[in-house]
């Protein structure tokens, strides 16, 4: 939880302080990832009158391994009890819906501003860091018309720049290959120094990792659903994010940044 001007944010997912909306507000649709069918606003009927799963502890086993990688970065408390103060009346449910849809995507930009911000070569562009966490932290705390208004299209665009410059110096000396939007499904990487790569969006879904060297990768909106990272480097890897981690096959043996945890699944 970090402090700013305007007010407090927690960038991770506190699920007993929401209501479940992850489990409510998308669609979901019977694949791989999850069992059934369900229409979008509706709950999943695995959710309990409490709020909480039904089936945390063994979802995929139960066939939902698809909400094992998710993460709302905090969206979700911060719509439940500061926007909406605790209310979970129905007659304010579509608005609540409405604010966690702009929410999630703010919470998500918010994560990344901070990890560049605290990268030590982006020292020349932290200034710019602190001015855009200060605008979006603003937006975040805003109340539901203000949150109606925002375009996240154009929070996007103007974090976008700073995230790449930092990216950029803290690669500097490394041999920055240009992965970005890469198709690397399934590709045989095991073993591979991929240091200083500019993977943004790129495809890694079931891609073998096993013992690469990601130091300074820059893996920002990068899929890695089903990447086998068992042994690989991930530790000083650019704009990790836990549901990036969650989405992947590890060990003990691979190394994680500060602040990332384990998924159970690993083990």
């Amino acid at each position: 939880m970090r402090s700013y001007a305007t007010s407090v944010v927690e960038l991770r997912a506190d699920c007993a302080r929401c209501a479940g909306l992850c489990c409510v507000i998308p669609a979901l649709t019977r694949t791989a990832d999850f069992a059934l069918d369900k229409p979008a606003g509706e709950p999943c009927p695995n959710l309990r009158d409490d709020f909480r799963c039904g089936i945390h502890s063994r979802l995929r086993s139960s066939g939902f391994p698809g909400c094992t990688v998710y993460d709302c970065f905090g969206a979700g408390q911060q719509v439940v009890q500061v926007t909406f103060g605790g209310t979970l009346s129905p007659a304010v449910r579509d608005d609540m819906f409405a604010a966690f849809g702009v929410l999630r995507p703010l919470h998500e930009v918010l994560w990344h501003l901070e990890f560049a911000q605290r990268l030590e070569a982006a020292a020349p562009v932290r200034p710019a860091l602190t001015e855009q966490i200060v605008q979006v932290t603003a937006l975040v705390a805003g109340s539901p018309a203000v949150l109606a208004a925002v375009d996240v299209g154009e929070v996007r665009s103007a974090a976008g720049p700073l995230l790449r410059e930092a990216s950029r110096l803290a690669r500097a000396g490394t041999p920055a290959r240009d992965l970005r939007g890469a198709d690397l499904m399934g590709k045989r990487l095991r073993g591979a120094s991929l240091r200083g790569a500019d993977l943004g969006g790129a495809y890694v879904i079931g891609a073998d990792l096993r013992g690469a060297d990601l130091d300074r990768a820059d893996v920002i909106g990068a899929d890695f659903r089903g990447a086998d990272v068992r042994g690989a480097n991930l530790s000083t890897t650019l704009y990790l994010t836990q549901p990036q981690v969650n989405a992947a096959n590890g060990d003990a043996a691979t190394r994680l940044p500060p602040g990332a945890d384990r998924p159970p699944h690993w083990d």
